[in-house]
């Protein structure tokens, strides 16, 4: 049955809250409750963190090869294994079985990206609908909105992964309802062509890097900072939400921004602006400040996100879906790396400030590395 380009968006809008929204980002409220419960070392909250990040890069490499079947049905298959990762995180107190599933649940999140931004956006392209892939990438930021009003509702944190699931399974469902099946036909000449790399491509992929671990200390950890600061308690339920609610309209504001500034001039400016939020968190940790930090690196990352997806197709030939995925397992070390760093820094010196200040400095250099390859990519193009 054929779809709208509305409905198709919609499906791709649910997709991205069910599989990334809810599936990997509410383990951020979720967590000071449950590091509470289960005393929790912030080391041990980090990995579990890390788990799945590695399991997001797992998956992003995993997505670049060529699997059978169709994209619709590993975007199904994805969203069901999310759901059921999120359950299960309700049923046991095991560290070791809890970094197991969130590793299986970052590798559903990375499917739920590559393939879902593969069939959603080729299909808006063939219908001449590309502008509405902006409502594709704002489910990122409404998934988390919504999951975090839903377990603010709530007390206990096995309830709070249970009510998540719940969330992920009927955007599922609806995602399997919008997404037609049959994949959109791939030129011939598209379908020959190998992942291709440009100097600007790779100079691109070290930024997304960067950016991966600039934004994801504060993205993990300012829900914990809120709890355990006296005067900012009373903003728990809250900052969350702030944080989705952000997000939701940042792609459209970006890319908009993008198509008059140039994508990579964009991101430059994006990435400084999240500098900005994530300073916030550590040298201004005050309820304005973490608002601040909320809003700058809400309304920022899902933007730098798609800018460079966008920048991936934009700086080399062939096929794109590779240098998507490349860019994915960039951005999957990044985010690696930032939870279990800061959170061994702060059982050695009892404080996310240096942490901060530290993937602030590494947005900058992002917003650097963006800058160098978009005079390489105009170098090339003269």
């Amino acid at each position: 049955m054929n779809k709208s380009p509305l409905a198709i968006a919609t499906g791709g809008l649910l997709a991205m809250a069910a599989g990334i929204g809810v599936g990997r980002f509410v383990y951020t409220p979720i967590l000071p409750p449950m590091v509470e419960a289960l005393h929790l070392s912030k080391s041990q909250a980090g990995l579990i963190a890390s788990a799945n990040f590695v399991g997001y890069l797992a998956g992003a490499l995993l997505a670049a090869m060529r699997l059978p079947g169709s994209r619709r049905a590993w975007l199904l298959g994805a969203l069901a294994l999310s759901a059921i990762c999120l359950a299960a995180m309700a049923i046991t107190t095991s560290l070791a079985l809890f970094l197991v599933l969130r590793l299986a649940a970052g590798m559903a999140s990375a499917f739920c990206l590559i393939f879902s931004s593969a069939l959603v956006l080729d299909r808006l392209a063939t219908a001449g609908r590309s502008g509405l892939s902006a409502l594709h990438f704002s489910g990122v930021g409404i998934g988390i909105a919504v999951s975090a009003a839903l377990i603010a509702t709530l007390g206990d944190w096995r309830s709070m992964w249970l009510a998540s699931a719940a969330l992920a399974l009927v955007a599922a469902i609806a995602v399997a309802v919008l997404v037609p099946g049959g994949d959109p036909p791939t030129p011939i000449a598209q379908q020959s062509s190998r992942t291709r790399m440009s100097s600007a491509f790779v100079i691109l992929a070290a930024a997304y890097f960067l950016f991966g671990f600039g934004y994801i200390i504060t993205a993990t950890f300012i829900v914990d900072m809120v709890r355990g600061t006296a005067a900012l308690r009373p903003l728990e339920p809250y900052i969350w939400v702030l944080f989705g609610v952000s997000a939701a309209p940042s792609v459209a504001l970006w890319t908009v921004l993008g198509r008059r500034w140039g994508i990579l001039k964009t991101f430059a400016v994006a990435s400084i602006v999240e500098a900005a939020g994530v300073a916030a968190s550590a040298l201004w940790l005050q309820a304005l400040g973490v608002v601040v930090a909320a809003l700058f690196v809400g309304g920022t990352f899902m933007g730098l996100t798609a800018l460079g997806l966008i920048a991936a197709r934009e700086t080399a030939d062939g096929d794109p879906r590779g240098r998507i995925a490349l860019m994915t397992a960039s951005f999957s070390f990044g985010q690696i790396l930032g939870p279990a760093f800061a959170g061994f820094v702060y059982d050695t010196t009892g404080s996310l400030a240096m942490p901060s200040l530290v993937a602030a400095a590494a947005l900058v250099m992002a917003a650097v590395l963006s800058v160098v390859a978009d005079a390489k990519r105009t170098y090339r193009s003269s």
